[in-house]
């Protein structure tokens, strides 16, 4: 009896927890760790030792039939998230989804091995190994494990976890995928308990076409459950990362519209109160002579930074630039616009804003970093070419960019909730037809935007 238990310990049980955590490792990596992780990581793994040999002997009186399988393999995956939950600082449906994505991939690398290895078994290619087909298994089911384990991960895994914390996780979402596994579990317990009834006994567990077609069906339809379920979650979560960034944009335009009314507002009461002092500065030195000419140019040229209202024959535009020129003069920063704004009126205000103000925003951030006054600098230029209207940004920056998907990444810590900038761009300029570029040379950044003015609304996919 013993030896039976140690046997299905060594063989079933740990290798199944091993397999496991290869793929909690993968899943959770990323996920922030609680205060004396190490400590928990290893004392768990003690306890979870002496569980698992207690699951050994249940199996070996009750795995004989299904409900005492469904019972091993849901305790220690229960135990197993219970480890988890306190080894990381998650919230604990985060940390019980990603155990459900480790268990479901688990199964598929698992499952995988086994069709290949039935099919071996049914044409007999492993029958000439005799007394060596263990060792031969043993490397065999691993080489294939660590395959299957690199090309899951690769392919949906990491996916799933690079958007795991930029999306809420529903209770729906979770629960649909541990109910998908648990049916699984269910199911393929029963399948592994009737092939065993079936096989016992046989030189062949396979000489039998039925057996074998029984054995690759329930095979193949844990395979298919498990990658529909991770498949699913990649999908569901792509989704919901899109939306929130459809979500959010939509929200920074709906801002811009009300931040280009304050700006306006602010600007013409910026501009009022520059004539009301220039008209009282005037009054005082026609009435006082005592009053240096070198006093009298700095108080109008102080004066006069406050009092330019840019005109390009687009009034959101000129707001734009007026705000931001100001902001310019005053840290340093050398701005210059070339601009036909009436070029400008078939995108709607609240887009117009939210285009040109995260296009110097941008700039801004890259230049205030620039030590060199003297490369602190953003041109602007928008013009109309061949039947097209062109803009196009340069500014100096420091350090090295990163592009992914032809836009620029974000510096900032947070990616989840910065770098939305760029992306709000590109999803105004391909809204109005439009193609948009970014590249880097030299220290130097580019911008460039392209509308076509003659009606052609497909220039981004040229």
């Amino acid at each position: 009896m013993i030896d039976e238990v140690v046997k299905i310990y060594l063989n079933i049980i740990l290798e199944f927890l091993l397999e496991l955590y290869v793929f909690y490792v993968l899943a959770m990596f990323r996920f922030s760790r609680s205060r004396m992780f190490w400590l928990k990581l290893f004392s768990g793994l003690v306890v979870l030792a002496g569980i698992a040999f207690g699951a050994a002997v249940f199996y070996y009186y009750f795995g004989s039939n299904s409900f005492g399988r469904i019972a091993v393999y849901l305790v220690l995956f229960a135990v197993t998230t219970g480890h988890a939950c306190l080894c990381f600082s998650e919230e604990k449906k985060t940390v019980l989804f990603g155990c459900s994505v480790a268990y479901a991939a688990q199964n598929l690398a698992y499952k995988l091995f086994l069709i290949f290895y039935c099919a071996g078994e049914q044409l007999r290619i492993f029958d000439s190994w005799g007394s060596n087909f263990s060792l031969f298994y043993r490397l065999m089911y691993y080489s294939f494990f660590i395959a299957a384990a690199a090309a899951i991960y690769f392919l949906v895994i990491r996916r799933i976890i690079r958007r795991l914390g930029e999306s809420a996780i529903e209770y729906r979402m979770l629960a649909i995928s541990v109910i998908v596994l648990a049916i699984t579990v269910i199911l393929c317990s029963v399948e592994d308990v009737h092939f065993a009834a079936l096989s016992t006994g046989r030189e062949n567990r396979f000489d039998s076409y039925d057996i074998y077609v029984l054995r690759q069906a329930g095979n193949g339809f844990s395979v298919a459950c498990c990658f529909i379920v991770l498949l699913l979650i990649a999908k569901t979560l792509v989704e919901r990362h899109l939306q929130r960034e459809v979500d959010y944009l939509q929200y920074a335009v709906r801002q811009g519209e009300k931040q280009f009314e304050i700006a306006k507002d602010t600007i013409d009461m910026i501009n009022i109160k520059c004539h009301d002092i220039k008209y009282k500065v005037n009054s005082v030195m026609s009435q006082s002579g005592n009053m240096s000419t070198d006093v009298i140019d700095d108080l109008n040229k102080s004066i006069s930074i406050y009092d330019t209202r840019v005109a390009t024959g687009n009034k959101i535009l000129d707001v734009i630039l007026t705000e931001k020129s100001l902001y310019c003069e005053q840290n340093g920063i050398t701005f210059s616009c070339m601009a036909d704004g009436q070029k400008l009126s078939f995108i709607e205000s609240g887009d117009l804003y939210c285009l040109f103000g995260n296009i110097i925003d941008n700039a801004l951030e890259a230049v205030n970093k620039v030590p060199d006054r003297e490369r602190r600098v953003i041109n602007i230029v928008i013009k109309e070419k061949s039947g097209t209207l062109v803009i196009q940004e340069e500014n100096y920056f420091e350090g090295e960019l990163e592009f992914k998907d032809g836009l620029p990444q974000t510096t900032k810590g947070d990616k989840a909730y910065h770098g939305f900038g760029t992306r709000s761009i590109r999803m105004i300029v391909n809204k109005y037809g439009g193609a948009f570029s970014t590249r880097a040379v030299d220290g130097v950044f580019y911008l460039n935007i392209i509308f076509c003015l003659n009606g052609d609304k497909n220039l981004q996919n040229k």
